[in-house]
Formats: C-alpha cells, structure tokens, sequence
C-alpha cells in the first residue's frame, strides 16, 4: 500500500480545497463502490458519498468488485471525511480518507471508480484514470464501458416503457453498438451464450449476475477469456 500513501499525500498537497469539516468516523459498512457508513464518536450514523468519483451501479460489470474494493480499503477502519457538499439525498460528500489512503484516488487508479466529470476537480483523478485505461486495469478491461451516470439514464428509460426486457429501453446509448440485435429474455446460464459479447450484455444490461460466478467483472470465462 505504499504506493496508495504516496498518491493520498500528494493529492492533499496538490489538489484544491475541498471543504473546511472534517469529520472523524469509523466506516461500519460498505454500500456500494462510492458509498460507506460510518459512526462517529458522538454515534451519529454518517452516510458518505466519496466526492468527484462515480462507481459502477451493483447490476454493472465490476459494481460488486468495486464494492469490495472500497471495503477492503475502509471498512472497520477509522476514516478522515474532507467534507465537500451535501447531496439532495442528505448524504455527506467528500474526500475518504482511510487510515491514511486516499479512497477516492485509489477507486480510481484500480480502475474500480470513473472520474466523475461533472462534479470532479483534482486534476490528479483524470489522470490516474487515463493510466488505468491505458493498461486495462479495472472496468478498463471491458471492451466497451458503460458510465454509470449513462447506464442509470437506460435504465430510468426502461422503468417507464411498456417492456423492460428489450435492449432497446435497457441499454445506454453508449452500449447500442455491443448490443445490436440482443434483447434480455430467459437465458440466465453461460451454456446458454452464443458469444462473449452476448454474455457481457446479459451481465451488464439484463443484470445475470450468476455469469460472473468470481465477481470480476467477466462473465462467462470460457467464452471471454
């Protein structure tokens, strides 16, 4: 983890100021990819949103792998929050850091997290993400990823059509291409994918988590690998 303290250190020197509260907690459990609970001394239950960074939904590829990337950073740990908002959903929004690591860097250099453009503002976040593209590493390994902010866009679309299960009204408009032609019907076993491209899109789009036994992102080995 050395390498994971030296970014933390240099992100507090370089980047700019994120909020003047800081608050001192202990992570007790781990919603998702950007997403902790954690207790403070006084036991006031804090839900934390990690700033400027945008995990993969739990339904994605990598969104259980990204879960338990940020766990195995924070949870049970004691945590420094650099507060920087507070979201419509009255969740805390800032800078996590855990004993002594930048989570928000750290999701994104393992490729577990994407720099969440719209919100983000520490110029080392884009590129660390740009190196985790170039080598691959994370969701990075996925032919064609989706942002979650466009797969939360598909599937919002899908909730108001009259059929859910047509790739047309699931799929982000990123994802059309991968998807041409597939739609989510009964198939929920790697026997039954023709190609890999059609098991990547029952795993990310249809939600077949049971194709990715191993949680890594990958469904179906023997058709992907």
């Amino acid at each position: 983890m050395r390498l994971d303290a030296l970014l933390a250190v240099f992100a507090l020197l370089s980047a700019p100021a994120l909020g003047q509260d800081v608050v001192s907690c202990r992570v007790v459990s781990i919603a998702d990819g950007d997403t902790l609970i954690c207790l403070t001394a006084a036991k006031e239950q804090i839900k934390v949103r990690l700033a400027e960074i945008d995990a993969p939904e739990k339904r994605q590829a990598f969104g259980e792998r990204s879960k338990q990337s940020l766990a195995e950073l924070c949870h049970k740990r004691q945590a420094q929050v650099r507060v920087v908002d507070r979201d419509r959903y009255g969740r805390t929004v800032g800078r996590v850091i855990c004993a002594g690591i930048d989570a928000n860097i750290v999701q994104v250099r393992r490729g577990m997290a994407w720099v969440y453009d719209r919100y983000a503002r520490d110029p080392v976040l884009p590129r660390l993400q740009a190196n985790a593209k170039a080598t691959r590493t994370g969701l990075w390994a996925d032919a064609e990823p989706v942002a979650p902010w466009e797969w939360r866009k598909g599937a919002a679309t899908s909730s108001k059509g009259s059929d859910v299960r047509t790739a047309s009204l699931t799929a982000p408009a990123a994802a059309q291409p991968i998807a041409r032609g597939l739609t989510c019907g009964s198939k929920r076993t790697c026997g039954q994918m023709s190609t890999c491209a059609e098991a990547r899109f029952h795993l990310a789009q249809c939600g077949v988590s049971g194709l990715d036994r191993n949680h890594d992102g990958v469904p179906c080995e023997a058709l992907c690998r």
